[in-house]
């Protein structure tokens, strides 16, 4: 099921859009909800009909990441999870 929505774009714009390639934009669109934790990766692949790694693969083609954390972040999730599982748990 589709709804039909009218938004204001610059003029210049027109020119670039493409609406046969609705998935890549309806895509991004959901990105920005994405990207501000309001919906899930799963969730915006739902709502487009398709599978989560296809979204995740669109996304990647369109060098856009997956996971948002920095590095700083990462370290930390990992030095908490060498703590949960003791050395066993060394990535």
């Amino acid at each position: 099921m589709t709804e039909r929505i009218a938004i204001d774009i610059p003029v210049g714009m027109k020119d670039y859009i493409q609406p046969s390639d609705s998935l890549r934009r309806n895509a991004l669109w959901l990105y920005l909800s994405i990207m501000d934790r309001k919906i899930s990766h799963g969730k915006a692949a739902e709502i487009l009909g398709i599978r989560k790694l296809d979204l995740i693969d669109l996304y990647a083609s369109m060098g856009l990441p997956y996971l948002d954390q920095t590095m700083d972040e990462l370290e930390e999730d990992l030095s908490t999870l060498r703590v949960l599982f003791g050395s066993e748990g060394k990535a």
